[in-house]
């Protein structure tokens, strides 16, 4: 329920503060602003990786500093507080909490979701979509690393690893697209 109380919080703000933006650019917006990295960055800075209450394998693996356990504590956070207090809390809170990272999103050093900006990039120039193949993994279950490579059109043009798949895609993306705009 977090989730979808702070999406709503989050397209209403984007609306309000950026109402001349098209559909699109405001959900890129959204989906940077949303996204595992801040909501986990929002948490440590609001200390509730003290305040998790963690198995003894989790604590032990490094848990509190999981971005996807902050997340989604962050997430219930703010379900928890919409149960409780109703929406305008809710809505109060995630503002406070969303608005700085909306404007450095809008900003000129934001994060960059550079599998949607090479997607896009891919279906102008060559007319598909680039496709991600997992190379290996190593580690333990609880401290895997992933090593992805992004290929088009049957084409290696970068490679990533990353603590999951996803920030692998992610950096194997942001290599071909920079190696794109170096040519």
């Amino acid at each position: 329920m977090g989730d979808s109380v702070l999406g709503a919080v989050c397209a209403a703000l984007l609306y309000q503060m950026y109402s001349g933006k098209n559909e699109g650019e405001l959900a890129k917006i959204k989906a940077v602003v949303v996204s595992e990295d801040i909501l986990s960055k929002i948490a440590l800075n609001l200390q509730i990786d003290k305040m998790l209450l963690l198995g003894k394998g989790e604590e032990l693996s490094g848990g509190r500093t999981k971005k996807a356990i902050l997340a989604d504590a962050m997430e219930a956070l703010i379900g928890a507080l919409y149960l409780d207090s109703g929406y305008k809390a809710a809505f109060d809170f995630v503002s406070r909490c969303i608005t700085p990272e909306i404007v450095q999103a809008t900003g000129a050093n934001y994060h960059k979701d550079y599998k949607s900006i090479l997607q896009e990039y891919c279906q102008q120039v060559f007319r598909c979509y680039p496709e991600y193949r997992m190379v290996k993994k190593s580690g333990p279950e609880h401290e895997r690393t992933f090593w992805m490579e992004v290929c088009i059109n049957e084409t290696v043009y970068g490679t990533g690893q990353g603590r999951n798949k996803k920030s692998a895609e992610q950096e194997a993306a942001r290599v071909a697209y920079e190696a794109f705009h170096h040519e």
